[in-house]
């Protein structure tokens, strides 16, 4: 392992909700070097872990 090197590229998956295809947003992630990854649109089977752990989540707040 230490013969390989290391990416120090970063990588944010998200779905596509607004909050994240906005021009601010993605200016930002640009300006910190942050490769960002979209789930398809309408699929929340690409985001399944976090869709779950939301799902648990609303379970035991409501």
């Amino acid at each position: 392992m230490s013969n390989q090197a290391i990416n120090d590229q970063l990588i944010l998956h998200t779905d596509q909700g607004t909050q994240y295809t906005s021009k601010n947003y993605q200016e930002r992630l640009a300006k910190l070097g942050i490769q960002h990854s979209f789930s398809r649109k309408g699929c929340p089977y690409d985001n399944a872990e976090i869709e779950s752990f939301h799902a648990a989540l609303k379970k035991k707040l409501v």
